[in-house]
């Protein structure tokens, strides 16, 4: 039985065109020159002591130079006599499991023939306590018992609540490293004040575990390394607050403004903990509202998702349309491990499913109501991190004549 009428698959899609999107492009040309630079600083070495058993925390998804960075750090710690490890940070990812947060790692360029050092993804966690909330927190054992712990992580909005923190290493202390544990009892909080309670969290962790300095990372529009900062332990909270503030001036966004059908060539864990950046396309289930500008967009569609999620599609439940290929790549327990531990079902359900892409395209059209189908605005990116360059549709032309910011490249 067909799914849709025969005129309904027969009309002429329109062409398509390449813009390039233009963004403030502040790169860090010299990662091992600016690492070495931060760890001159007397607040920074001082907390490095020889002999000392340090856990350098690691776990974050999609950032740029990240093993480099990692190996860097370990290098420095090294030279300052310090005995590091690697401590996995990050929640209930990879399944919430040592053998899936190893794996994770392990996609990351985070090995132990890599970096030199042991890497430990035991999972297991103290409780720390319970905050004036009543949530209760939780601690990695094996960071714990180090004598310095160093978290290392990329500063950005995050996709599910807004505050005067975002995603860092506030985040990394109390849920990366509170492990799948800490991960679910900290998704007890309600989004709204999600931020006050990892920095509260942050600051109880602060007292029982010995927080030497976190290296933050923030990166350009262009998904490049931006900025790399030591945060030392007693002053990592207000600085990480106005680093925030500075991630949000670094972020792209999506310049055309009302749009029928967006197409997302890819989502994935390796680019956004919601598989896309929901600042960006104005799209979620969490978020109430948005800093950033965001389109109106009135469907989604979606082609693939990325090897580096393992399956993980968490996300896909925010697009109306998805191809075979997307439905055959899922891994429903990944997926639901993720949803249960943040306490969200919805971005893990399966939208409609087309055969092909084109399909999936001319189904997102169809569930437009009142399309005009010889002027429909379509937009395509790569997905959320790419924005340098999209592909827009005959009628949204006008959009980029009008805007300095937008060039036609074809």
């Amino acid at each position: 039985m067909p799914v849709m009428l025969k005129e309904y698959c027969d009309y002429p899609l329109p062409a398509m065109h390449r813009v390039k999107q233009s963004f403030t492009r502040q790169v860090l040309d010299d990662i091992p020159v600016r690492i070495a630079e931060e760890f001159a600083r007397n607040e920074v070495s001082s907390k490095i002591f020889n002999g000392a058993k340090v856990a350098v925390a690691v776990g974050s998804r999609g950032i740029r130079n990240l093993s480099l960075i990692v190996k860097e750090t370990i290098d420095h710690i090294k030279a300052l006599g310090g005995k590091p490890f690697i401590v996995s940070a990050m929640g209930s990812h990879g399944g919430g499991t040592p053998e899936g947060q190893k794996e994770v790692l392990a996609s990351y360029g985070i090995t132990e023939e890599a970096m030199g050092v042991d890497v430990v993804t035991s999972v297991d966690s103290e409780f720390i306590g319970t905050t004036s909330g009543g949530i209760k927190i939780y601690f990695d054992k094996a960071a714990l018992a180090a004598d310095v712990v160093v978290p290392i992580n990329r500063i950005k909005l995050h996709t599910d609540f807004v505050g005067e923190i975002h995603s860092g290493l506030c985040k990394m202390l109390v849920i990366g490293l509170g492990n799948q544990i800490g991960c679910s009892s900290v998704h007890e909080a309600d989004f709204d004040i999600f931020a006050d309670v990892l920095i509260e969290g942050a600051q109880m962790i602060m007292k029982r575990a010995k927080i030497g300095f976190g290296i933050a990372i923030l990166e350009n529009a262009y998904d490049e390394t931006a900025i790399i900062e030591a945060l030392p332990g007693e002053n990592l909270i207000s600085r990480e607050k106005e680093l925030a503030k500075l991630a949000k001036d670094l972020m792209p966004t999506l310049m055309i403004p009302d749009i029928d059908v967006l197409i997302v060539d890819e989502i994935g864990k390796n680019i956004s903990g919601s598989g896309f950046d929901p600042n960006i396309l104005g799209k979620s289930f969490l978020l109430k509202k948005f800093i950033l500008p965001v389109p109106v967009i009135r469907r989604m569609v979606l082609y693939d998702v990325t090897d580096e999620s393992h399956g993980n599609a968490v996300g896909v439940g925010l697009f109306d349309v998805i191809t075979r290929k997307v439905f055959n790549k899922l891994d429903l327990p990944l997926m639901y491990a993720n949803g249960l531990a943040v306490k969200s079902s919805e971005g893990s359900r399966i939208p409609m499913t087309a055969e092909t892409e084109e399909e999936a395209l001319r189904f997102g059209i169809q569930l437009v109501r009142g399309a005009d189908r010889e002027h429909l605005k379509i937009v395509r990116i790569k997905n959320t991190l790419s924005l340098g360059e999209i592909e827009i549709s005959d009628a949204l032309l006008p959009e980029v004549a009008k805007n300095e910011r937008l060039t036609l490249i074809d």
